[in-house]
């Protein structure tokens, strides 16, 4: 049994965004309903991770159930970022995607990351320790949360085109210019 189990069935609105300077940018999932606000941290890989399950996840959807309509991407870039205060309820170490076919919903489920010293000898008991929080969206919504979510991790630094390595604003040190600064 996790430790706690959270479920915003259906959320009024999700979304994914970051915080800070490129290089040291926190990346958040946020959901709403009514006036709950969950707000998760999670790692910039997650959300493009989670963006690319989702775009297969949602032509799996499309292929078991072709009368459903195509779910909407566009987003209004206002309305996508995070909600103050920001007060994340834990940091994800696993995300999954499911369907409730009966009510069209995707759910995004986020399982809190548990530190190997609190699992102890036993890795089954993660899942007694680990909080569990479910986005259910419609798939619209986790569609333009995906868009957004790309769009956001690629706003961080711009990559060596040497070495695909994330440059500083200072430069870096590029292993393929034999440790030659570049700016």
């Amino acid at each position: 049994m996790p430790r706690f189990e959270l479920d915003l069935n259906p959320v009024d609105h999700i979304t994914t965004d970051a915080i800070g300077q490129p290089g040291k940018r926190v990346f958040y999932i946020q959901g709403v309903k009514d006036d709950q606000v969950v707000t998760l941290i999670v790692e910039k890989i997650q959300i493009q991770t989670l963006a690319l399950g989702v775009e297969e996840f949602l032509q799996e959807i499309a292929n078991r159930f072709p009368h459903l309509s195509a779910p909407a991407a566009e987003y209004d870039e206002s309305k996508m970022h995070i909600t103050p205060p920001v007060d994340p309820l834990f940091r994800v170490g696993e995300l999954a995607l499911a369907y409730d076919s009966d009510n069209d919903r995707v759910i995004l489920i986020a399982r809190e990351l548990v530190a190997e010293e609190e699992m102890g000898e036993d890795p089954a008991s993660m899942e007694e320790r680990a909080g569990v929080v479910r986005f259910w969206c419609t798939r619209s919504q986790i569609r333009a949360m995906a868009r957004w979510g790309l769009e956001v991790a690629a706003r961080g630094r711009p990559l060596c085109p040497y070495c695909g390595e994330p440059m500083d604003p200072e430069g870096h040190f590029c292993p393929k210019r034999n440790g030659h600064k570049k700016h």
